[in-house]
């Protein structure tokens, strides 16, 4: 059997994403860890059309020194200028260049008309890279996860806050979903797509990274699979709690 491994980066490979193994639910329309409030796991056949209701965006805080209207507020200490600093190092011709900036990466082949979920994994996409994979077994898509930096998943974030033990330096990147397909079950695909993903993160310069499981759900109703399937690939128990424990792993 051929195992490749691949990015959820455009609409192509977006298409790979297999269904849940509960059809109640559904990887390509769950919105729960990207909205702390309305996020929801269950499956929306709206979500799988292109143009579907885009992600709402959430409404930018008041300046209350700021007018009624749209005009930008006075700063009288902002520079009068908005063009960038110039680089005496730099020829005419050349961009500002920073030698200890990492390279930008290329932007998401991503438009207004995907579909809703690969917006929302595409949101940071030319920052910090992909946000999720899919295995592949013969080219057919067996297994699924989803992963990213904390400031992408709200709820993730809140889950936190209700540990105070937990390390607030360096911050963790999170695996939000793991999962494969009922036909590829008790294969090793889940480990494999969880270290891919941990080699990748320390790639990308993450020194941890936590899951959130829940205690005595039904396999097919969690997102985060459960504790003992984390301790069995290094991770720990770095808070304990009788249903929404999390687990931690350091990243070499």
């Amino acid at each position: 059997m051929a195992i490749r491994i691949v990015d959820v980066t455009d609409d192509p490979t977006f298409g790979l994403i297999p269904p849940c193994a509960d059809a109640g639910f559904d990887h390509r329309s769950c919105d729960y860890w990207e909205d702390a409030d309305r996020g929801s796991k269950a499956a929306r056949a709206s979500w799988l059309t292109a143009g579907g209701r885009a992600p709402a965006a959430k409404p930018k805080p008041r300046n209350p020194f700021g007018g009624d209207d749209d005009e930008p507020v006075f700063n009288p200490f902002a520079t009068a200028s908005a063009a960038p600093a110039s680089n005496p190092f730099a020829n005419d011709e050349d961009a500002p260049f920073n030698p200890f900036a990492p390279q930008p990466k290329a932007a998401p082949a991503v438009g207004d008309g995907a579909r809703p979920k690969l917006r929302l994994l595409s949101r940071g996409a030319a920052v910090f890279g992909s946000y999720a994979k899919v295995l592949l077994v013969d080219e057919e898509a067996a297994g699924y996860i989803q992963f990213g930096p904390l400031s992408a998943y709200p709820r993730a974030l809140r889950t936190r806050d209700l540990y105070p033990e937990l390390p607030s330096s360096p911050l963790p990147a999170v695996i939000t979903c793991i999962a494969t397909t009922a036909a590829a079950r008790e294969r090793g695909y889940a480990a494999q797509l969880v270290e891919a993903v941990c080699d990748d993160l320390a790639s990308r310069g993450f020194s941890a990274v936590e899951a959130y499981p829940e205690v005595g759900a039904k396999p097919n109703a969690t997102s985060a699979a459960q504790p003992g399937f984390w301790t069995n690939l290094g991770f720990d128990v770095a808070a304990a709690d009788d249903r929404f424990p999390v687990l931690r792993r350091e990243l070499v």
